[in-house]
């Protein structure tokens, strides 16, 4: 079975999920967004050995926490190919912002579109879901029709696409082939605010009634 814990954290209050397997107690850490310790600690607190850094992409609201998380768990870090120049950067795009983020530490896996990754025995789908930033993904457990969609689908809302690598036009294109393409009950765990569904953002997400069928 799955658990999934929801974690608001840092400036932009940008959810964390722990990700857990309950038959094996390993759990994957999605978006270390800040403050790692607690992350960790939260992991801990619950009985979960964290064996998993997934990045959906490398906005320094997202990856935070990263370098703490790595250093408590010597986890090894995965993300996109195309995400590794943004996360190298993080330090400055932060400080854009006039916020601090430490030098991260260097992914240890590069995901793909279509690859499989396992934690316990959670099967995780990756998702090449461009339009927010370079090298975005979204994981997919397909048993359990549950979708982290970083900043790609909000409550009411889609991901912002005026930043570097963003666009518009490809935003709309992977919210219908690959998100619109899921079961309507897939929950949505998104990078900032609530769960949703990909039913109930169908129905009543403004950004999506021209595309949604």
């Amino acid at each position: 079975m799955i658990q999934v814990r929801q974690l608001p954290l840092g400036p932009l209050q940008t959810n964390c999920y722990l990700l857990g397997c309950e038959e094996t107690l390993e759990a994957a850490v999605v978006d270390p967004s800040w403050d790692g310790r607690a992350i960790v600690a939260t992991a801990e607190n619950d009985g979960w050995e964290i064996t998993h850094i997934l990045l959906t992409h490398s906005h320094f609201d997202h990856v935070g926490g990263l370098d703490e998380v790595k250093a408590l768990t010597g986890a090894p870090i995965f993300i996109h190919a195309d995400a590794v120049d943004m996360l190298e950067n993080t330090t400055m795009s932060a400080a854009f912002f006039g916020l601090r983020v430490s030098v991260l530490p260097p992914p240890d896996e590069f995901l793909f579109d279509g690859q499989d990754i396992q934690v316990g025995k959670l099967s995780i789908k990756v998702m090449y879901t461009p339009g927010h930033a370079p090298g975005h993904v979204s994981f997919y457990l397909p048993d359990y029709r549950v979708l982290f969609d970083g900043d790609v689908l909000f409550q009411d809302g889609i991901g912002r696409t005026d930043l570097p690598g963003g666009d518009y036009t490809t935003l709309m294109e992977t919210i219908q082939e690959k998100l619109l393409s899921l079961p309507d009950e897939t929950k949505v765990f998104s990078g900032h605010g609530p769960v949703t569904t990909i039913g109930q953002e169908r129905r009543n997400n403004p950004f999506l009634q021209e595309i949604a069928g």
